[in-house]
């Protein structure tokens, strides 16, 4: 046979099976079947979807009902499926569907979050064992490229921090009550009338999706495994209009933040920090203006400095094109025998306890009106080794409201001096502990 006629031999078919036909689910079987000769164009090899599983079968999903199953199971068994798509969510049964995937020498393309949070070592030690690939790029961010930047764009360079607003839902609510000054409550029955908050919203809210996210950016960033029991967690639900509109005065905006950082000690010795929570950043700053249900991740690295990553973070489209890139380079290696980058793992950098990592800190409480209250909050920050960089009092009469901005210090210093600032006479309540990121003092 001739170069030639090797070059003209038809490429075999390439089996697809998706799990799951939600919103994501459905956009990827639009898109393979309105797009298949651009496809089979860029791929080399035309791409056939082989099932599509689903919970019910009996529900008209626009879709030719042969293609349709309720054995999961039994479709990613099948000996002519080459790549899973899995735009399930949840625990199980997507971890044992793609386990047995990947065991079964088919690669995987997945939007799992909570997933790959917990078991991205499981899964890809068996991506590895069998050489296929385990592509996530959809799990963080929806379409904005992060995933494949880290692992392939900056694998020669040293990432030192990967900070951004990877939920939507939070960052919708939050934008809003900036704006309108409304109440976190009513912002967040908006937002659900919208569609942009699910009808238990706790995993958005609390921060349970971002942290699963943190985890998975941490893994990458650091070439160490990071779970979602390592991120350090805080939600946004205990956020006033009132702390808002005391960040303006400060000319910050406030945002629930994914935080992942290497930390280097005096000795040199390095440790990684992942922690989400709700800060105060400077209005000045590149995440102060996303706004609405955007999301926007900032990675700063050694030699390329800082990079910023800016787009839609969900949506059944959006969401969907960050799985059809996976799919297309799946595809790509299966058509030249080949696979994508392995997991890194090699550094195995501890994550350092959240009472160890510095931060700056804003404190709201509401003090007796009477002289040397001031003195004695300050009095108590010193003695915990928390420096202050300003003092605002606003109101007045026989009880205030007093916000202090410190310079850097460890969490568990200003632990500690909150719990002395709650014991003190003339402190009626510290209402805000917030931290403050994106400055450098």
């Amino acid at each position: 046979m001739t170069a030639t006629d090797a070059h003209a031999r038809p490429a075999r078919e390439l089996g697809v099976a998706v799990l799951g036909m939600g919103n994501v689910g459905a956009e990827v079987v639009r898109i393979i079947t309105e797009n298949a000769e651009d496809l089979r164009a860029r791929i080399g090899a035309p791409l056939v979807i082989r099932g599509i599983a689903v919970r019910d079968t009996a529900r008209d999903r626009g879709v030719p009902e042969e293609l349709l199953t309720e054995d999961a199971a039994a479709l990613v068994a099948r000996d002519d499926v080459d790549i899973v798509i899995e735009v399930v969510g949840g625990i199980e049964p997507p971890r044992s569907l793609i386990r047995s995937a990947l065991e079964n020498g088919k690669s995987v393309v997945t939007a799992n979050k909570a997933l790959l949070a917990d078991y991205t070592g499981e899964l890809a030690d068996a991506a590895a064992k069998a050489h296929v690939d385990l592509y996530f790029e959809a799990a963080v961010a929806g379409a904005i490229p992060v995933i494949r930047p880290l692992m392939q764009s900056l694998a020669g360079d040293t990432v030192q921090r990967v900070a951004g607003i990877v939920n939507g839902t939070t960052n919708f609510i939050l934008s809003a009550m900036a704006q309108t000054g409304a109440d976190y409550d009513s912002t967040l029955a908006e937002a659900g009338r919208l569609g942009y908050a699910e009808a238990d919203p706790t995993a958005d809210v609390e921060g349970y999706d971002a942290a699963a996210k943190a985890a998975i950016l941490a893994s990458i960033a650091f070439h160490s495994r990071v779970t979602m029991a390592d991120v350090y967690r805080e939600g946004i639900s205990s956020i006033t209009a009132e702390d808002l509109a005391s960040a303006a005065k400060f000319d910050c905006t406030i945002k629930l933040l994914s935080i992942c950082e290497r930390i280097t000690e005096a000795d040199g010795s390095e440790r990684i920090s992942a922690r989400v929570y709700p800060a105060l950043i400077p209005l000045s700053h590149p995440l102060a203006t996303v706004n609405g249900a955007y999301n926007a991740v900032v990675v700063e690295a050694e030699n390329a400095g800082r990079l910023m990553f800016y787009g839609q973070g969900a949506g059944g489209a959006p969401t969907a094109s960050a799985v059809m890139g996976d799919v297309v380079m799946a595809a790509r290696n299966k058509v030249h025998s080949g696979r994508g980058p392995l997991e890194s793992t090699y550094a195995e950098l501890p994550v350092a306890p959240i009472a160890e990592v510095p931060t700056r800190y804003y404190v709201a409480m509401k003090v007796a009106d009477r002289p040397g209250v001031l003195e004695g909050v300050a009095g108590e920050f010193a003695k915990h080794g928390v420096s202050i960089a300003a003092v605002r009092q606003e109101g007045d009469g026989e009880e205030t409201r007093l916000i202090v901005i410190t310079h850097r210090a460890p969490d568990g210093a200003l632990a500690g001096t909150v719990q002395a600032l709650e014991g003190m006479e003339a402190v009626t309540a510290v209402s805000s502990v917030l931290r403050m990121e994106g400055t450098d003092e």
